[in-house]
């Protein structure tokens, strides 16, 4: 899986965009209207929280399939920077989890006071960065849903937290709940041999340290502060849950060897129909 789609190919896929969703999608990042969580509980990541979060709406729809009458899960939810946008596009339901519960607190008296349909979990994993002092182990974790119900999984960038045990048991998570057919959407670092070229330069951001191991650590000292994982380790991990690419990758420009409309890589798999 080493293709890119080139900025001419973008365009192309900009101007094949449903216009509706164009308009959704702009409404969505002016909403004034559409609440932001107070600047203390902003431990996601900088930018526009209204404007990000509706790039990512339009991601998921032109990216990943998603369709308004999915049932969706998402994984890493934060403080609802993607929630917020699929309350104006979901019909169906939505579950977001993450391991920060004064963010699945918010979510549960802001968003779900006003869209009952959207459920926030929380799920007290230990992580050096975000919940060092979890009682659960991310590699026996398990997430309080069901087999086979959800259409759609989305973690973006939850993968670029976690080392290898705790992505291998997120990946049989993620097949075990999702329905056949069903996708996942995740934003990432993968490391192909073009960004490994930009690692050994020095112009990836974060600053990965060059090796030649499956996953590669921006600060050693602290493992969870961002991890790249070696695209063909992951691929393969991910397959053997029966969890496939469903198109191309949508190459990011974080290795600083590529030019794209996105910083991280966007990757969709899809759970094969037979087991």
């Amino acid at each position: 899986m080493n293709a890119i789609l080139p900025i001419p190919q973008l365009a192309v896929l900009r101007r094949q965009t449903d216009p509706r969703l164009e308009w959704l999608c702009a409404q969505i990042a002016r909403n004034r209207f559409l609440p932001v969580p107070p600047p203390e509980l902003h431990f996601i990541g900088d930018g526009d929280f209204r404007a990000i979060g509706a790039e990512f709406l339009r991601h998921f729809v032109r990216l990943g399939g998603l369709r308004p009458d999915h049932k969706v899960l998402e994984i890493g939810c934060g403080v609802g920077r993607m929630a917020l946008p699929l309350t104006q596009y979901l019909d169906g339901s939505y579950d977001g989890i993450d391991i920060v519960l004064d963010g699945i607190r918010w979510c549960a008296e802001t968003i779900t006071q006003a869209y009952p349909e959207f459920r926030f979990h929380h799920l007290d994993v230990v992580n050096g960065l975000y919940n060092p002092d979890g009682r659960i182990e991310g590699e026996t974790a398990t997430l309080p849903f069901k087999a086979g119900v959800y259409d759609f999984v989305i973690l973006t960038s939850v993968i670029t937290h976690l080392r290898t045990a705790d992505t291998e048991r997120y990946a049989a998570e993620i097949a075990r709940v999702l329905k056949p057919g069903g996708r996942c959407f995740l934003s990432l670092f993968l490391a192909d041999t073009t960004a490994r070229a930009g690692i050994a330069k020095g112009t990836a951001r974060p600053p990965f340290r060059d090796a030649p191991d499956v996953e590669l650590l921006a600060d050693p000292e602290h493992p969870n502060a961002a991890v790249a994982y070696d695209e063909e380790f992951l691929l393969g991990r991910f397959a053997a849950y029966g969890l496939r690419p469903a198109r191309a990758v949508m190459r990011g420009h974080w290795s600083g060897q590529r030019e794209a409309e996105n910083f991280q890589d966007l990757l969709v798999l899809e759970k094969g129909t037979v087991p």
